[in-house]
């Protein structure tokens, strides 16, 4: 499957955007038409999908910087920073949410306007959900955390927008007004919840995690087909960086093959990993079999006495 430039990638931050300030402008004219403290806390996450998807620009902006001197692998990690910065505002969204649902449990107010304000929300929802999709599937494909993060999120809201219509029906029927404030307080939770994945993600990227299940035993399998052709490997290591993914390996040979021989089966072995994970950079490093020493550096960091290589 052919890829998009990571350039391109800004497009879908700047649909984000717009339809941040779309849906904001909705769901605030709903709050208005209501008083529905539930209709605002919607309101609010909005502002931080605004904000979110402007951070989104900006890293996806610096991640598609082509490597440079000072950024020898490029500049994808940015892009967990910018999740990290989304799932912070979310959480900051989430208190902001239940000091405005507790002041309006303490002093109820009837709501004006609610089936008005129903119809805006639900279109609101309709169009993040819509857009959800969209950059779900592009951040999916892409391997775009920042993509990702920001469908997560607006997803979240579509469920968020959902739950106060829910609230502002029961209302409307039941005459119970606190259960408006309580569904804010409700939404609140659900936001720290999403805003803690998303942080749990981002620093686990920074962190260098390794590659996915699948992709790594799609790694391993390769290599276990060359074992059974009598080529041994160890030390294999995998990690994530944004969108890029890395695999370093080492691969042991009879000590009385040429440099021209284990070179080429080094090409088809880094070949065939990167056809299973395209754009993937591998690291191999090439040792005889027979010599201990070659057992000796499965370890990350190697023995600073001098005994490999003496």
């Amino acid at each position: 499957m052919a890829h998009l430039p990571r350039a391109q990638l800004t497009r879908y931050a700047w649909i984000s955007i717009g339809a941040a300030l779309l849906t904001l402008a909705m769901k605030t004219g709903a709050f208005v038409l209501t008083g529905s403290v539930a209709f605002l806390s919607d309101a609010l996450e909005t502002v931080v999908n605004l904000g979110a998807a402007m951070v989104a620009l900006i890293a996806l902006s610096v991640g598609a910087r082509p490597p440079d001197e000072d950024h020898a692998y490029g500049h994808g990690k940015v892009e967990y920073f910018s999740s990290g910065v989304e799932g912070t505002l979310i959480v900051l969204a989430a208190i902001a949410i239940w000091a405005q649902a507790i002041r309006r449990l303490l002093e109820p107010a009837p709501l004006a306007e609610p089936g008005l304000g129903i119809v805006v929300i639900l279109l609101a929802a309709g169009v993040n959900l819509g857009v959800a999709q969209v950059l779900g599937r592009v951040g999916r494909r892409e391997r775009s955390i920042t993509l990702e993060a920001d469908a997560q999120h607006l997803l979240s809201d579509v469920l968020t927008s959902v739950g106060v219509v829910l609230a502002v029906v029961g209302v409307s029927v039941t005459g119970w007004a606190w259960l408006d404030p309580v569904m804010a307080m409700a939404v609140g939770v659900s936001l720290v919840l999403a805003g803690i994945r998303i942080l749990r993600r981002s620093l686990l990227g920074l962190m260098d995690t390794v590659l996915p299940p699948g992709e790594f035993g799609a790694v391993a399998a390769v290599l276990e087909r060359y074992a059974r052709r009598g080529v041994g490997y160890h030390a294999l290591r995998t990690r994530q960086a944004g969108a890029r993914a890395f695999v370093s390996v080492h691969i042991q040979v009879p000590g009385s093959w040429t440099v021209q021989r284990g070179h080429e089966l080094l090409e088809r072995i880094e070949g065939d990993i990167r056809r299973i994970l395209p754009g993937v950079t591998v690291f191999t490093h090439i040792e005889p079999a027979e010599d201990p020493v070659s057992w000796e550096d499965e370890a990350l960091d190697r023995p600073e006495d001098g005994t490999i290589g003496s």
